[in-house]
């Protein structure tokens, strides 16, 4: 739906679906619901998650015309999409898999110019769309640091391969499409000034030659380009981990001319530890998240404001000493309109905080809310997906956007 942030919606990948046909079924038995709840009489977006195998079987015309003839009926559009997870994301072990195949590989690059161009055929008129991915690959995969230079250039040049073709596709259609990174803990790149200093050091350093002799520019004009459609997806939960300031980073972005692409909306939990009784009861509302499914990165900041990264809740967990730590932010997908859970808090006033920054100067036209954790959330969280996501949606437009 169309506010005054931008186009709000949510990300499918809540959903269970490992193929189209279950993806399909999974929209159109709970997206007019949430449609009737949060936006009775105006068209919706859609945050489209689809798995590779789904790409396929959408890129097929006959598929594409039927879904498109779905969305018109339904006052339903597509305007941004989920490509970090490339295979299945419920129902089985994913962890640091989320990143596989990642940026080093031509699956990854296929996969996703497979995206931008289900979304040219699926993007309304006079609108930009933007596609989320894995920030280039998982850090902990490669153990030397000369390993790791040459993942981060390899992976480079196949997203400026998807450049081109966004490029490409914006020449020949004038449809903007932008590829939206996405730090996360652990990721290669993890946080906003990793992000810039990539950016700075590895893409336009390789990109502006590249893209300048591709299609006949001069630098500034390919610099231009590759900022138009290489971005930035914002995830609060990842960014509120590592405990960074919003304002710095987004001024940081401004000053470079570094664009965000998507806000995703979205809450990790948080703890501050104080007395003993205190600390083992907040322990043990964090064992109740510790689930293995997906990742739970833990960041621990110490009295001093040190910080501590450790790869899973469970190892956090096991490391866990009193003088050590005064706070844990943990990587897990909570509903954003629950902001307390036991003894534990989520970071959902840093969402406030983001969505203000958005209203008084706006950065990007797509807000995306996405909690897909819901299948793993503890019991007493649960609630029907369709009324879970509906409560999100509203309170994001009553207590941030407004």
């Amino acid at each position: 739906m169309k506010t005054k942030s931008g186009h709000l919606s949510y990300c499918t990948n809540i959903h269970a679906g490992k193929d189209w046909s279950a993806d399909f079924e999974n929209l159109k038995t709970h997206f007019p619901e949430v449609k009737a709840a949060i936006s009775p009489t105006e068209p919706m977006g859609i945050g489209l998650r689809l798995s590779n195998t789904a790409s396929i079987t959408l890129a097929d015309p006959a598929a594409q015309d039927e879904f498109k003839r779905w969305l018109q009926e339904n006052q339903a559009y597509v305007f941004t999409m989920n490509g970090f997870p490339y295979g299945e994301f419920h129902h089985t072990v994913v962890k640091a898999d989320v990143h596989s195949p990642d940026w080093t590989t031509a699956a990854r690059k296929d996969y996703t110019i497979r995206l931008a161009q289900l979304l040219t055929g699926l993007l309304p008129e006079a609108m930009d769309g933007g596609i989320s991915t894995s920030p280039l690959s998982y850090r902990h995969w490669f153990h030397t640091a000369d390993a790791l230079n040459a993942a981060v250039e390899m992976a480079t040049m196949n997203i400026l391969e998807v450049v081109k073709e966004l490029i490409s596709i914006y020449r020949e259609t004038g449809k903007l499409i932008h590829l939206d990174l996405e730090p996360e803990p652990d990721g290669v790149i993890e946080s906003g000034p990793e992000y810039i200093s990539w950016y700075d050091t590895q893409l336009l350093r390789i990109g502006i030659p590249l893209i300048a002799g591709t299609f006949s520019l001069n630098d500034q004009a390919a610099e231009s380009l590759i900022k138009q459609h290489l971005c930035l997806c914002y995830d609060v939960c990842h960014f509120s981990i590592g405990y960074e300031d919003h304002a710095a980073v987004l001024e940081q972005l401004k000053t470079k001319g570094l664009k965000v692409g998507k806000i995703q909306i979205s809450a990790a939990l948080k703890g501050k530890f104080s007395d003993e009784a205190h600390n083992q009861a907040m322990l043990q509302d964090f064992e109740k998240f510790n689930e293995p499914t997906y990742l739970h990165q833990v960041v621990a900041k110490d009295a001093a404001g040190k910080l501590t990264r450790y790869p899973d809740l469970d190892e956090a967990l096991a490391d866990f000493h009193p003088k050590a730590a005064a706070e844990w932010r943990a990587h897990f997908h909570v509903p954003v309109s629950t902001d307390r859970i036991g003894q534990l808090y989520s970071t959902r006033d840093d969402i406030v905080q983001v969505l203000k920054l958005q209203k008084q100067a706006p950065f990007t036209n797509h807000l995306e809310v996405e909690t897909y954790t819901w299948e793993v959330l503890p019991e007493g969280l649960k609630i029907p997906i369709a009324q879970s996501i509906s409560n999100e949606l509203e309170w994001v437009i009553n207590h941030a956007i407004k």
